[in-house]
């Protein structure tokens, strides 16, 4: 998620936003108007594990993840995607909430020229997320190759090396060339299963931020979610059904072809890998592709997304436990094909470690589902309207002690710098207050403090949810203007204001 951090535009952490009532709008300047500075009402891309899709990390949908599949929940190697325009707290670390809106502030309203320094920094801008590296761009969409693929196209090459010993011993040390042919093969056929999640999400509309082959398949991050319960299940089934479809593909190409040769044996395992990756993902549960199919018939029958996600979570969570003591248990009892005098040593800790990390995987990815369907189902009250300071509008000359004596007078917590007819030129940093001292504020005009207006930083009043976190994120800054339809000045929204909003919103309970 891009992280509103312009230059040289502070932002305060402790400042709240002055209440707003939907309807009855103030204009910037209006003194009369009551200021009980209530604190912001909260507002929306999960990671997956194999076959999942993250619908998110967004305000949409962020990630889908699979052994082979396209999440809108990720999860596994990579971390949720951001809400889109919202500064993202890192993970444990603390942060503040504020109370509750309409309640009054009980320890005393902070002006504008008091608010403290050391909260006064610009938002940091989280990093771009790596997507390790570049091969293409099908359909405009970036396919990325994480570090970890390098590490699972080893294994393979080393664990399908060993098998081809059994069959084609006569191929000495050049079967470990044949086995590196064959788990690129494989990705190739994990990245046609992501791009079928692709196409199906540009047919709907949505966006697709990157494709991403890693450890235990690939993500198709897929930055919002579907509209409809019909549209999640098609945009989550297309994945598995190319997988059956490369199966068989893969059977009547080796029908020709003599067993027990080079081309037999990679076509035999390409088949029986692609139906192991088609079976996996149709598991019902998050953040697997059947888990999103399983999501789009509850929401269907109960009307309610909310409701699917937490039905497809818990069955996620219950798949998870059962892999984490199934799969050894299977191999151990030979019904995988192997008899349990070889299912000893070093095989069967190899089970259990591939059990342990599958399981966490799918168990993590249904968390993150839940954690981003409950983000979602808050992002409605994340309002401009609500979030708003109020602004005194201020002339390029007045001089900061004045500006801020009319502020504090009509109970605002911003400045806008407007022209001779009272159009907005500008919004003064608040910081850059903070960092005048007392007694030269009046000898400091407004104007040398304060940040010049783009198109992109005017916003209307109206906006609300993932859209205004779309408008946001596109123009990123610390303060925007706010305006009614009628282009009157409403007053200032600052991205401290909107990141604690985003953060109460995904402390609280659904």
């Amino acid at each position: 998620m891009d992280e509103s951090g312009g230059s040289g535009q502070p932002r305060s952490g402790n400042d709240e936003p002055a209440e707003r009532h939907p309807g009855h709008p103030a204009p910037a300047g209006d003194s009369a108007r009551p200021d009980p500075t209530p604190r912001d009402r909260s507002t929306g891309p999960e990671p997956t594990g194999p076959g999942s899709h993250p619908t998110p990390d967004t305000p949409g949908d962020t990630d889908r993840t699979d052994t082979g599949s396209t999440p809108s929940d990720s999860a596994g190697p990579e971390a949720p995607a951001p809400a889109p325009g919202v500064p993202t707290p890192p993970t444990g670390t603390h942060q503040d909430t504020p109370d509750t809106p309409g309640t009054p502030d009980t320890v005393g309203r902070r002006t504008l020229a008091h608010s403290p320094t050391g909260n006064s920094r610009p938002p940091r801008r989280a990093p771009e997320p790596r997507g390790g590296l570049l091969m293409g761009r099908p359909f405009g969409v970036p396919v990325y190759v994480a570090p970890s693929w390098f590490l699972v196209a080893a294994l393979i090459t080393w664990v399908f090396g060993n098998q081809l010993d059994r069959v084609l011993p006569e191929l000495g040390a050049a079967r470990y060339l044949v086995s590196l042919f064959f788990a690129v093969a494989f990705y190739a056929s994990v990245l046609v299963h992501e791009l079928a999640h692709t196409v199906a999400a540009l047919r709907f509309k949505l966006p697709v931020r990157r494709i991403q082959l890693q450890f235990f398949g690939g993500v198709s991050e897929i930055e919002k979610e579907a509209e409809t319960p019909g549209r999640e299940f098609v945009l989550a089934f297309v994945g598995p059904l190319l997988s059956l479809i490369l199966a068989g593909v893969f059977y009547l190409a080796m029908r020709p072809v003599q067993p027990g040769t080079v081309p037999g044996v990679l076509l035999a395992g390409l088949m029986i890998s692609n139906l192991i990756v088609a079976a996996f993902n149709l598991l019902p549960g998050l953040p697997l592709d059947g888990g999103r199919m399983l999501r789009a018939v509850v929401w269907k029958i109960t009307g309610r997304a909310m409701s699917g996600t937490v039905a497809a979570a818990w069955v996620g969570r219950a798949l998870a436990v059962s892999v984490l003591i199934g799969l050894p248990l299977l191999t151990q009892s030979g019904a995988l094909g192997s008899t349990a005098e070889d299912s000893v040593g070093m095989d069967t800790v190899f089970d259990a470690l591939l059990a342990a990390i599958l399981a966490a995987i799918i168990w993590t990815g249904a968390g993150n589902s839940l954690r981003m369907a409950r983000l979602r189902e808050h992002l409605p009250e994340l309002r401009a309207r609500n979030l708003t300071r109020r602004a005194v509008p201020v002339e390029t000359t007045t001089p900061l002690s004045e500006a801020l004596r009319r502020a504090n007078a009509a109970g605002a917590r911003a400045l806008v710098v407007v022209d001779a007819a009272g159009e907005p030129l500008s919004l003064v940093r608040e910081a850059a207050i903070v960092g005048v001292p007392e007694h030269r504020r009046p000898w400091v005009a407004v104007s040398g403090l304060a940040q010049d207006l783009t198109d992109g930083m005017r916003v209307s009043a109206e906006l609300s949810g993932e859209e205004l976190l779309d408008v946001l994120r596109a123009t990123p800054a610390t303060e925007y203007l706010v305006v009614e339809d009628t282009g009157e000045i409403y007053g200032v929204l600052s991205a401290a204001d909107v990141e604690r909003a985003f953060v109460k919103a995904m402390a609280r309970p659904s």
